[in-house]
This record gives structure tokens, C-alpha cells and sequence, in this order.
């Protein structure tokens, strides 16, 4: 899948991992909708960076947690771009709006968390496929860490919607396979700019930027260095990883440069 002349979505791409996919795909060649819900300044500056990549795009405002929001955000990439082939779901709300111990969590910061994940993926990959070109690619930003063993337990409930949301992105890749796009989820870990930084629990170990984030244990895996950075842009989308069970980034990445490229020799 050459990405010249492509087109992406990328939810909450104002800012963090979603704007440096964002810069990722510009690079690339592909046009991208940046998503944003009350920051416009973040969104036009990455708007801006995205052109100076030699590319371009526009920012288009929704509120996630609202499900008609999702459909309005899709109907204005469908006006704009008249066709997809990236999607990247990466928005969530603000910790305070979901950030509580499970006896404490207000149904409200329940049901916030599950309608920004899994419900807005929901809504989101279910119309975007309707005009995603075949081949195209379907990704969604999670973080396993959180509710791996259930430590870090004001996650709950964004835990227990990404969880929906890695459920979910496990049928839609089944639903879209004959069509040859591909739907995976991607857990990049901490990093460096999180508003996750400033919460009364955080997790040990280093830090990672948002372009490097999602790359480090793929380039380790492969033996590369800083010079495969972009490898989460260039063999998720370039390539896919063929629809399986969701693995870490490390695991994915040896999906990728195996099992993938085998079938893709195959389908040839």
C-alpha cells in the first residue's frame, strides 16, 4: 500500500501520540482530518506542521463521547477527503472526567470512558468503512499496562473500556478482512507529554516521546535503530498485521515482518 496521496483520520490529533502520527502520515505524503474536542489552537498548529511536512489536511471539532459528534466528525472527512484509508482512533477524554477508584467511579465517569472507546470506535469504524477504499488500514490507540493486573485501579473504568475497545477491533478485523483492510490495536505506553504525568498515580520506568512511543520495542525487536521510527506509520499501513489476537507492540511488529509479508506474497 503506497502512502503518497492517501487520506487518515486521526482522533485527538491535536496533541501527543495523535499529533505525531499526525506528522508521521504528512511525511508520508498522506492528507490527514485532525481531530480535536475544545483545544483549536493545538489543532491548527498541527495543522500547520502537517503542511510544512509538504502535506495537508484540515481540523474538524467533535466530542467523542457524544455519538452523533462521531457521525458528524465522519461526515465532514467524507465531505472533505471523499474517501479514506487510514482511520486512527486515539482521542479520550480528560482523566477527571473518568479517573476513579472502582468503588468510587460515578456511573457518569463509567459510562464517559466506555462511550469514548469502545462506542465512539464503535460508530466510527462502522462508518468510515463504508467509504475506507479496500486495502485500507484501521487503528486503534490502547493501553494494555492499564488494566493488565488491575494495580493502577482508578484506570478502571478507561481499563475496562479498552478492553471493549481491543474486543471490538478483534471483530471488525474479521468483518473487514475480505476486504483487505486491516484493523489492529497498537499500546504505546507512557509518554513523556501525557496529562497522565500529573495524576496522583503514575507508573515507574521511562519516559517515551510521542514519535517514539509506539516504535521503541518494534525497532528493538528488529534489531534497527532511531532510523525505524517511522515503522508504526510505514508497516501497520504499508503491510498490516494480519488479524489476530492483540499482542504487544513488540508482537506485533514480528507479525508484521513474518506472517504478514507472507501473505501478502501469497495474494499476489
Amino acid at each position: 500500500m503506497g502512502l503518497s496521496g492517501k487520506f487518515a483520520l486521526v482522533t485527538g490529533g491535536s496533541r501527543g501520540i495523535g499529533r505525531g502520527i499526525a506528522l508521521k502520515f504528512a511525511e508520508r505524503g498522506i492528507r490527514v482530518a485532525i481531530h480535536y474536542y475544545q483545544n483549536v489552537d493545538a489543532a491548527n498548529d498541527t495543522l500547520s506542521k502537517v503542511r510544512k511536512a509538504g502535506s495537508d489536511g484540515f481540523v474538524v471539532q467533535a466530542d467523542v463521547v457524544q455519538s452523533e459528534e462521531v457521525s458528524r466528525m465522519v461526515e465532514r472527512v467524507k465531505s472533505e477527503f471523499g474517501a479514506l484509508d487510514v482511520f486512527v482512533s486515539n482521542a479520550r477524554p480528560e482523566t477527571s472526567k473518568f479517573f476513579e477508584e472502582p468503588f468510587k467511579i460515578s456511573l457518569e465517569q463509567w459510562n464517559t470512558a466506555f462511550h469514548s472507546q469502545a462506542t465512539a470506535f464503535l460508530v466510527a469504524a462502522r462508518e468510515t468503512a463504508e467509504f475506507m477504499r479496500d486495502g485500507g488500514r484501521i487503528i486503534a490507540i490502547t493501553y494494555g499496562a492499564g488494566s493488565r493486573t488491575g494495580s493502577l485501579q482508578p484506570w478502571v473504568g478507561m481499563g475496562s473500556a479498552k478492553a471493549a475497545l481491543e474486543a471490538l477491533v478483534r471483530y471488525f478485523a474479521v468483518a473487514l478482512a475480505r476486504r483487505g483492510i486491516t484493523v489492529n490495536a497498537v499500546s504505546p505506553g507512557w509518554i513523556e507529554d501525557s496529562v497522565l504525568n500529573t495524576l496522583r498515580t503514575s507508573p515507574k520506568g521511562p519516559l517515551r516521546t510521542p514519535s517514539a512511543s509506539v516504535t521503541k520495542s518494534y525497532c528493538r525487536s528488529r534489531g534497527g535503530s532511531g532510523s525505524c521510527a517511522a515503522d508504526l506509520v510505514e508497516d501497520p499501513i504499508e503491510h498490516g498485521i494480519p488479524p489476530r489476537k492483540i499482542r504487544t507492540p513488540a508482537a506485533c511488529a514480528g507479525a508484521s515482518s513474518s506472517s504478514s509479508r507472507r501473505r501478502t506474497t501469497k495474494s499476489r
